[in-house]
C-alpha cells in the first residue's frame, strides 16, 4: 500500500474573528503589533510615544477602519500586555474605552530554552499576540493573566507598602548612627531610645573623650532623619487601624445580619496583628480564589517539583507570586506555635522539628507558612475554624 504525499504541508485555519493586539512598553515608546481579519498571516507594527494615550487610542481606531473598509465588518478589538511598571492604569483606560484588555505575568509565558535566545521587542510582541490567540482559543494553561485591583484595593495596598518602605529607612539609620559610634569605642548607645539626645551628650569614647564637633552634628541630623521617620510610621499605623475599621464598620452596616468581616475575624485570632492582618487583607483577601493551590501559587508557595524519568526533585517553594505576603506569612509561621500552641498546625510544627537540623527548621517553617495561609483563607472565606486555634473573643468570654 502506497501513500501520496500531500503537494502541501496540511495547516490548521483558524478564522480571526477580533483584532488582536499586543502592546510592548517601554519608557520611550510603545510597540503595537496586531493581526487582523483579512489580513493573512501577516503582523504590522506600529509605535507611539510613551504615555501617549491618545496616539494610541487613535492608532486603534485607524486599524478597525482599515479593518471595517476591507470586510465591512466592525471587528472588536483585544488587547494584551505585561504587568510590568506601567501598573494597570492603561488596562483601565482601555476598558473604559470598550476595548477588551488582559494583563499577562510575564513570567508564565513560554520562551526558547536555548542557550542564546534572541530577545528584541518585535520578537516579544509577536510571541505576546501568540499567546493572546491562545488564550482566546481556550487552550488550557497558555499563560497566567493577572487580575487588575480596582483603584480603591490598590490605593489600600499604598498603607502596608509604605510602612514596609519606612521601616528600611529606619534601619539603615539606626546601622549608621550605631556604625559611626562604633567606630569610636562605642557599642552600647539605642538610637530608638526616647532619651536618644541625652544619652548622645553623656557617652565617651573608648579612650575616654568626648565626642568630637562634627560626629556630633552628623549624628544629630542623621537622629533629625531618624526621628522623622518615627513619626511618619506612627502617621501610617495610625491610617491603618482606621482603615481596618472602617471596613468592619462597612460590613456591619451593609450586613444586615452581621456576618462579621474578613477584617474582624482575622483580628479575633491570637496572635494577629494589625499590620498581619492588613497585609493579608489588602495583598490576598480583597479577592477571591478558587482552591488553595491557586491561593499558595498567588503568594508564591507553590511547590515546584523537577521531575523527568527517574529524576524526582523537588526545588522549593516557586517565590514567584507576592513576596510582601510570603516575607509576612514565613514570619508568622515562626510565632504562631508561640501564639496558639494548642492549635493542630502548631502541634504538627513540632512533631516535624522535634531533633531537626537548622535547615529542616526553616524548611518546615515555610511549609507551616503555606498550611497557615490556607487556613485563614478558608477561615475568612467559609467560615471553616483553624482546628484547636483560639480567638480572642473566646477567651475574653472565659
Amino acid at each position: 500500500m502506497s501513500l501520496e504525499a500531500h503537494a502541501e504541508p496540511a495547516a490548521i485555519q483558524t478564522h480571526i474573528g477580533a483584532i488582536f493586539i499586543s502592546l510592548e512598553l517601554s519608557r520611550s515608546r510603545w510597540l503595537i503589533t496586531s493581526l487582523v481579519p483579512g489580513g493573512g498571516q501577516r503582523m504590522s507594527r506600529h509605535s507611539v510615544e510613551a504615555g501617549d494615550l491618545a496616539g494610541l487610542l487613535a492608532r486603534f481606531w485607524a486599524i478597525r477602519d482599515k479593518v471595517s473598509a476591507r470586510t465591512g465588518i466592525s471587528y472588536p478589538i483585544i488587547v494584551i500586555q505585561e504587568a510590568g511598571l506601567d501598573g494597570f492604569w492603561l488596562h483601565r483606560a482601555l476598558e473604559q474605552e470598550g476595548i477588551e484588555s488582559h494583563v499577562v505575568d510575564a513570567a508564565s509565558i513560554a520562551v526558547s530554552r536555548r542557550r542564546r535566545r534572541a530577545k528584541t521587542d518585535r520578537i516579544d510582541g509577536e510571541a505576546l499576540l501568540r499567546v493572546l490567540l491562545a488564550f482566546k482559543r481556550g487552550e488550557p494553561r497558555v499563560c497566567s493573566m493577572a487580575r487588575a485591583p480596582t483603584p480603591e484595593e490598590e490605593d489600600r495596598r499604598r498603607i502596608g507598602r509604605e510602612r514596609k518602605t519606612l521601616l528600611v529607612e529606619r534601619i539603615q539609620h539606626v546601622n549608621r548612627i550605631k556604625g559611626l559610634l562604633f567606630s569610636q569605642g562605642i557599642g552600647d548607645y539605642e538610637p530608638l531610645h526616647r532619651d536618644r539626645r541625652r544619652a548622645l551628650e553623656a557617652v565617651r569614647t573608648g579612650d575616654g573623650r568626648e565626642l568630637g564637633a562634627n560626629m556630633k552634628t552628623q549624628i544629630g541630623r542623621e537622629l533629625d532623619r531618624l526621628e522623622l521617620l518615627l513619626d511618619q510610621i506612627a502617621a501610617v499605623e495610625a491610617e491603618r487601624d482606621a482603615m481596618l475599621a472602617r471596613e468592619a464598620e462597612a460590613k456591619a452596616a451593609q450586613d444586615a445580619k452581621r456576618t462579621p468581616a474578613a477584617v474582624e475575624m482575622l483580628m479575633d485570632l491570637k496572635g494577629l496583628g494589625p499590620e498581619t492582618v492588613a497585609m493579608l487583607w489588602t495583598e490576598a483577601f480583597y479577592r477571591s480564589f478558587d482552591n488553595r493551590r491557586q491561593l499558595a501559587a498567588f503568594v508564591g508557595l507553590a511547590g515546584t517539583p523537577w521531575q523527568s524519568g527517574s529524576i524526582d526533585n523537588e526545588q522549593g517553594v516557586s517565590k514567584g507570586g507576592n513576596h510582601r505576603l510570603r516575607t509576612a506569612m514565613i514570619q508568622l509561621a515562626w510565632l504562631w506555635p508561640s501564639h496558639q500552641p494548642g492549635s493542630a498546625l502548631a502541634r504538627w510544627f513540632v512533631e516535624r522539628t522535634k531533633d531537626a537540623s537548622k535547615l529542616q527548621r526553616k524548611k518546615m517553617a515555610v511549609a507551616l507558612a503555606r498550611k497557615l495561609l490556607v487556613a485563614l483563607w478558608k477561615w475568612v472565606d467559609a467560615g471553616v475554624v483553624i482546628e484547636g486555634a483560639v480567638l480572642k473573643s473566646a477567651a475574653k468570654a472565659s
